[in-house]
Formats: structure tokens, C-alpha cells, sequence
């Protein structure tokens, strides 16, 4: 993108965790996994020193940097990671650190991203705003599908950013995020509810909410980043962030249905 957009010149800590989950997906199928990991030992060293201070967020927001809580879980995952790709291959690292750092993390995020009064995860430390982003939480781990947390965050996601099965990203009216224009609806957050329901055991729920999602495709199948509350596409399109999102929750869908199927002739033998 060259054009209205200042991620070149932010800081995004989420993007740690991305990359390490992503390293431990394919360690086994890299050419030099070696190698890569002498890369990689430079950028954690990085995030030791640097996780608990504030970001622009995965939204690359222009109000000022924040203590985001969907990047300091993503620093979580990144040290989780870590650990789990240096022992399962047995690769170099500070584990020791990097363990200790993990528990601090997660100290900090369950003391200060936690509303005190309802449960949900919050946007940032110090703010009872909602973000479409901590859906994402229960599927890197950081919180079991089954921790009220969680249940918190989806019910008032739900009931605060949804209209009609679409998402908000969060609520920009009641957010000092530096945007000046109106935005609609994000379809990516749309299908992190979808797979955030299924993994919390909703999947008929989940599969309704699929198949709205569906009727805002254009006639090839491709979707745009934003829709608006009326179901009109606006930009970016197509976007590949909406259609990993896409890919996963239809994913998650499938094996919830074989799942239940295979009990179901279990049942009938």
C-alpha cells in the first residue's frame, strides 16, 4: 500500500507472535530451520526489552500508542512459541528468559485488560473499550474456549460491535484513534467470531453466522476488508487478511461437524 498509510513508521508488537507461530507451524518443513532461527534469536532479544511498552496495535491506530492488549498477548504467543520451537527441535535460545517473560505477560494482561466490573477483554490497559482483536485470544491459547474471560469477551463483542453478523473493529466514535473518516464494518473480525463460537462449543450458532458471512462475497467469491452496515462492499478489495480469516473459520467449522458426525455413528452402532 503507498497511499494512506503510516504502519512504515509504527510499532506493531503483535507481529512477534505471528511470525514465531508461524516458524513452529513449518519448522519441520524449512530448509534451514537452523538458519532462520540464528535470525530470529536477534528479534526476541528485542521483545524482552521492549514488550511492555505501548504500540500503534495491529490497527496501526494515529491517536498515540496504547498498551494494546491484543499485542501483548501476541508477545505471549511469541515467547510461547519460542520455548516450544527451541525444545521440540532442539535449537539454541534463552528458554529460561524467555519462560519468565511469558508468565510476566500474561501477569500483566489478566491484571490490567481485564473490566473489573464485566470480564471482558478490554482494548488497551486503562479503557473499558471493546476490540474485535481479543477474539483471536482463546485461538493462540492465551485463555482456554471455556474461561468466562473469554465467554465475557464474546457475548459483549457480540452485544457492543456486531450488527446483523457483520463486526466492528472496535468502536471508533468512543475511540481516540486518529482517524478523521467513517469506517464500516471489518470482515476479518466477522469470521474470528465464527471460529470463536465454534471452539466454544456453539457450532450450530457458529454455522448461522457462517452463512450470512458467505452472502457478502461478490460473484467470484472474493471479499472486501470493510462492509458496510447495509451489506455493501467497500475497501480494501479483496484482501487476503479477510480471507485467511475465511479459510480458518470454515476450517474450524468442518472438523466441529465431523467431529459431532462421527459421535453421531458412534451412537447409532
Amino acid at each position: 500500500m503507498r497511499i494512506g498509510n503510516d504502519a512504515h513508521d509504527q510499532r506493531q508488537i503483535d507481529v512477534f507472535g505471528e511470525v514465531l507461530q508461524t516458524v513452529l507451524d513449518y519448522a519441520d518443513q524449512l530448509e534451514d530451520l537452523e538458519g532462520t532461527w540464528e535470525d530470529l534469536l536477534p528479534l526476541m532479544d528485542w521483545l524482552v526489552d521492549h514488550w511492555r511498552e505501548p504500540d500503534e496495535g495491529i490497527w496501526e491506530v494515529r491517536g498515540g500508542r496504547q498498551h494494546f492488549v491484543y499485542s501483548k498477548v501476541m508477545a505471549w504467543v511469541a515467547f510461547d512459541r519460542a520455548i516450544r520451537t527451541a525444545e521440540a527441535f532442539d535449537l539454541p535460545g534463552e528458554v529460561t528468559t524467555w519462560r519468565r517473560e511469558r508468565d510476566a505477560v500474561r501477569d500483566q494482561v489478566l491484571e490490567h485488560g481485564i473490566h473489573p466490573e464485566h470480564g471482558y477483554l478490554t482494548q488497551h490497559y486503562d479503557t473499558d473499550q471493546l476490540d474485535a482483536s481479543n477474539l483471536r485470544v482463546p485461538l493462540f491459547g492465551f485463555l482456554p474456549p471455556t474461561d468466562p474471560r473469554v465467554r465475557a469477551t464474546i457475548e459483549a463483542t457480540i452485544d457492543d460491535l456486531t450488527v446483523d453478523g457483520l463486526v466492528h473493529r472496535y468502536r471508533p466514535e468512543r475511540t481516540e484513534d486518529g482517524f478523521e473518516s467513517s469506517e464500516g464494518t471489518f470482515s476479518v473480525c466477522a469470521f474470528w467470531l465464527v471460529e470463536n463460537l465454534v471452539v466454544a462449543g456453539e457450532t450450530d450458532r457458529a454455522w448461522l453466522e457462517f452463512e450470512k458471512l458467505l452472502t457478502h462475497a461478490n460473484h467470484v467469491g472474493l471479499f472486501a476488508e470493510q462492509v458496510s452496515t447495509d451489506g455493501e462492499a467497500l475497501g480494501n478489495f479483496p484482501q487476503a487478511f479477510t480471507h485467511i480469516g475465511l479459510v480458518h473459520s470454515a476450517l474450524a467449522l468442518d472438523r466441529a461437524l465431523t467431529a459431532r458426525r462421527q459421535l453421531d455413528l458412534a451412537d447409532d452402532r
